[in-house]
């Protein structure tokens, strides 16, 4: 039986349950689409599998595109997102949708080998309860895939993430692998919807539980992106940290909270730094200074936050402007205490950076929980 002859038979086979659901979370993908879906069709002859598309409302029509497919493929879906976006809630989302007992997820880029998905199937279909496909097994090089500079970026994150998920395995922060759909039950209560490394989650979570994964590993060639712009950025870098502290932490700390600290600390350096100058340079009082360099770091720290902490749901135009205000409307409660509390503080000790210091710190909790619910309205 020739390729398109065993593709025909798949797609008869379409109407029964699916072995194998794959997720692949995309966006401005529309080029790559079609592709991958008659790759997948030429390697996956033997399995029933389907495929879905989970898009963050690309604005190329990625989700036209899959939609459109899906009128001559019954077993490709598409879910199309609006309001909210990132990686690892997206799949997450497409692995819940599912009802077959295997899952996988995969880049929409072409980047990943998708030959090796019959070994992966084969392998958690035997017992492994996560098989996933590394750039660095058996000898394997994302070398084609990625620069030079990259490349060193993944060995050092390759090497955090080893550390906190106990397992010795050659590419944790890998795009690509395979699970049995009840171990994703089993944690998915716990996954942060944050960021972009599922598979770190994945693994740390069940290991936070006392339940950690049988996992297996297969090598492939990383290829170069077929279409489109890679999604790596300094962004990802540091919601990786992030997610690598919340779980070093057990998960005690969102994500979130983390990246909203971190901003936080960087807002010091703007606050001191301001008052400082305001102080010196400016002759101002230490309370009129404080006031300057509250309102400084706050607009500072709403900026960062709106591009780092809360990228998924980034304010633009302007929602922009109106997330400022609200950012700033939201602080000032606390920001009054924290100019009275530190002046205070200076003023019956002349501590003069300790004051200031110890009003941030107060206010900090309280601009997380009400700007979380007001600026940028996370559900």
């Amino acid at each position: 039986m020739d390729i398109k002859a065993k593709a025909d038979a798949g797609q008869m086979s379409a109407n029964k349950p699916p072995q194998l659901s794959l997720v692949v979370p995309t966006y401005n993908e529309a080029g790559n689409v079609v592709v991958l879906v008659e790759k997948l069709d030429a390697v996956l002859v033997d399995i029933d599998w389907e495929i879905t598309f989970v898009d963050d409302n690309s604005p190329d029509g990625t989700a036209d595109v899959v939609k459109e497919l899906g009128q001559s493929k019954p077993n490709v879906h598409c879910i199309k997102r609006i309001g909210r976006r990132g990686l690892s809630s997206a799949c997450i989302e497409g692995m819940a949708s599912s009802t077959a007992p295997i899952v996988a997820v995969m880049d929409g880029d072409l980047q990943h080998d998708e030959t090796v998905l019959p070994k992966m199937f084969e392998m958690v279909s035997a017992g492994k309860d996560l098989v996933l496909a590394s750039r660095f097994y058996g000898g394997q090089t994302a070398e084609e895939g990625l620069s030079k500079f990259r490349e060193m970026g993944s060995n050092v994150a390759n090497w955090i993430a080893n550390l906190i998920t106990g397992a010795k395995i050659s590419d944790p922060m890998t795009g690509f692998f395979m699970l049995k759909r009840e171990r994703f039950e089993q944690v998915v209560p716990k996954l942060s919807s944050e960021g972009f490394k599922i598979l770190l989650d994945i693994i740390a979570t069940a290991r936070n539980m006392g339940k950690p994964l049988d996992i297996g590993e297969v090598g492939f060639k990383f290829r170069a992106r077929h279409d489109g712009e890679s999604k790596m950025s300094p962004l990802v870098a540091a919601q990786f940290l992030g997610l690598a502290l919340s779980k070093i932490m057990g998960g005690l700390l969102p994500v979130s909270f983390i990246l909203f600290a971190a901003v936080g600390a960087v807002g010091v350096v703007v606050h001191l730094a301001t008052l400082t100058f305001a102080a010196e340079r400016m002759a101002f009082n230490f309370t009129n200074a404080q006031l300057l360099a509250t309102l400084v770091a706050m607009i500072s720290n709403f900026h960062l936050n709106n591009i780092l902490t809360y990228a998924n749901q980034r304010l633009r135009g302007f929602k922009y402007w109106q997330g400022m205000l609200s950012f700033i409307a939201v602080c000032a409660f606390p920001a009054i205490a924290n100019v009275s509390i530190s002046t205070f503080i200076y003023e019956q000790n002349s501590l003069f950076y300790l004051a200031a210091i110890a009003g941030i710190i107060i206010s900090m909790v309280f601009n997380y929980a009400m700007t979380r619910i007001f600026t940028w309205r996370v559900k």
